[in-house]
C-alpha cells in the first residue's frame, strides 16, 4: 500500500496567556499612574488632566474608505443663514457641523482636517489604512477611465465642429455685408457722376431764345 500524504492539520489560534497578562498589568499601572497625578493636581487646585479620546475610541474593523458623494461645502456660499443655535453647542451654530463627532467648525479647512483625522474615522470604524487594491480593481479603473477619456473626446470634437460653423455663419455674413456696403458705394459714386456731368452742361432758357427771335412776348391788348 503506497503512503498516503498527510495533510496538515487546521490548528486552532493560541494566545499567549503571558503576554496579555503583561499587557493588562501594563494598562493597570498607566491607569493608577495618571489617577495619582489627577488627585495631585486637584490637592493642588488644579483641573485634573483629561484621558486620551483617541485611546477611548473603538477599535477599527475596516480600512480607509473613499467618500462618494460631495461634502458640499460651498452650497451655501452668498446665501444668508438663520442661526438657530448661536451660543450653545451642536448643530444649528455658524460653520460646519459634524454629526458623527458632534463638533462644529469655524471653517471649512479645519473642517476638512477633522474628517480626514485620526480620531473621526476611528467614529466611523475605519483605520488610517488604506485598502490595497487587487488587479481586477486596477483594470475596472483603467477601462473607466478610458470610457471617461473617449467620451471626453467626442464631446471636444462636437464642439469644435459646432464652432467652426459658427465662425464659417459669421465669415460668410461679415463678407456679405462688405459686398452690400461696396455696392452701395459704388452706386452713390455713379450717382454722384451722373449729377457732376448733368451741372457742367449750361442749358439756355428759352426767354433768351425768343428774344433773338425778335419775338417780345404774347399777350392781349386793351381795347
Amino acid at each position: 500500500m503506497a503512503d498516503t500524504e498527510k495533510k496538515p492539520k487546521a490548528e486552532r489560534k493560541t494566545w499567549d496567556k503571558e503576554e496579555w497578562r503583561e499587557k493588562a498589568k501594563e494598562k493597570d499601572a498607566e491607569e493608577r499612574e495618571r489617577m495619582q497625578k489627577n488627585e495631585e493636581l486637584m490637592r493642588k487646585g488644579k483641573k485634573p488632566g483629561r484621558r486620551n479620546p483617541v485611546k477611548d475610541l473603538p477599535k477599527p474593523t475596516e480600512t480607509m474608505k473613499a467618500r462618494e458623494g460631495s461634502l458640499e461645502i460651498d452650497k451655501n456660499l452668498g446665501k444668508t443663514m438663520v442661526v438657530s443655535n448661536p451660543t450653545g453647542r451642536g448643530a444649528g451654530q455658524p460653520g460646519f457641523f459634524c454629526e458623527v463627532c458632534n463638533r462644529n467648525h469655524k471653517d471649512s479647512n479645519s473642517y476638512l482636517d477633522h474628517l480626514n483625522s485620526r480620531s473621526h474615522l476611528r467614529m466611523l470604524g475605519q483605520s488610517t489604512r488604506i485598502e490595497r487594491s487587487t488587479v481586477e480593481q486596477v483594470r475596472e479603473k483603467i477601462a473607466s477611465l478610458r470610457e471617461q477619456t473617449r467620451d471626453a473626446q467626442n464631446a471636444k470634437t462636437f464642439d469644435f465642429d459646432r464652432r467652426l460653423a459658427e465662425i464659417k455663419a459669421k465669415e460668410d455674413a461679415f463678407r456679405n455685408e462688405r459686398k452690400a456696403q461696396k455696392k452701395a458705394a459704388k452706386e452713390a459714386q455713379r450717382l454722384e457722376m451722373i449729377k457732376s456731368a448733368t451741372g457742367d452742361m449750361e442749358v439756355e432758357p428759352q426767354e433768351d431764345v425768343a428774344a433773338m427771335m425778335g419775338f417780345t412776348g404774347f399777350g392781349t391788348s386793351k381795347k
